[in-house]
């Protein structure tokens, strides 16, 4: 049986959905009981994510544990700050979640974390030009360099993960995506989107930059293969769809597939926005 954290984000709607269709067991947690998730999908509630969730009773079954579930954005900062406030969701919750799940023997336990734990782009600022070998994509190998909150936290939930496993004996597999995108995408993507439909004016049309991106059926499967793969155990992956753009190029690729014009302004970024690939 597999246990997914989450049934409505989308990441975790989609995996829960894809696991259902193949005919395998599949339990979600949430945090409310009024959720309607996929047939086939069972739902338990377990409250919020943080350091005391008790998930004792969510393990009967289990041998493999995705989650799916984190905090990226605060609307509003907090006394104590935004990442006093993220690593008790993203590091204390998932570290809690990942010592309950080995005490109770789950065997493997896949972790959806981001790119932001390698850093924000592998290039030299402008105008300092690359220098000779200078690595042009971000590997798994690379020394974390998270620079805002929510790669912080990623990161730390990540080392703290592998202590867990190197004490316990469960297996760890850590999956970094960049930007995911998909038919029901929301935050950035989803506002670019919203500006490429409206036929707003765009400052991108001089921005040569290179991103990597991954599809959300593209995570969504590299994610159910880690499930059972036995090469992955205790691996880390950075998973991308293979075709770089540059912030132009995806904008004019937004323009085309919604029938609209691409209106791009040819303005470039002279900061870190202009170049760079993030994996």
């Amino acid at each position: 049986m597999i246990l997914v954290t989450g049934v409505t984000g989308f990441v975790s709607s989609a995996l829960v959905a894809r696991l259902a269709r193949d005919g395998i067991e599949t339990h979600s947690c949430v945090r409310r009981n009024d959720v309607t998730a996929p047939d086939g999908v069972h739902t338990m509630q377990v409250g919020d994510l943080n350091a005391d969730t008790d998930w004792s009773r969510t393990f009967t079954g289990v041998s493999v544990v995705v989650h799916a579930t984190a905090r990226a954005h605060l609307m509003d900062d907090t006394a104590t700050g935004p990442l006093t406030e993220l690593r008790r969701i993203n590091v204390q919750g998932t570290l809690r979640l990942a010592r309950q799940a080995a005490a109770t023997g789950v065997r493997r336990f896949v972790f959806i974390s981001y790119i932001k734990v390698n850093g924000e782009a592998t290039y030299v600022p402008y105008p300092r030009p690359l220098p000779r070998g200078e690595r042009e994509k971000f590997n798994e190998d690379d020394t974390p360099a998270p620079l805002d909150p929510y790669g912080v936290t990623k990161t730390e939930a990540e080392q703290g993960l592998h202590q867990i496993a190197a004490e316990t004996g469960m297996e760890v597999v850590i999956i970094r995506p960049p930007l995911v995108y998909g038919h029901v995408v929301k935050a950035n993507f989803a506002a670019l989107m919203r500006a490429v439909q409206r036929g707003l004016p765009l400052p991108r049309g001089a921005v040569h930059n290179r991103r990597s991106l991954v599809a959300l059926d593209n995570l969504v499967d590299f994610t159910a293969a880690c499930v059972s793969h036995p090469q992955a155990a205790n691996q880390t992956f950075l998973v991308v769809d293979g075709h770089d753009l540059s912030t132009t190029e995806l904008v004019r690729g937004l323009a085309r597939a919604t029938g609209v014009p691409a209106r791009l302004l040819p303005v470039a970024s002279l900061g870190p926005a202009s170049g760079g690939l993030p994996c």
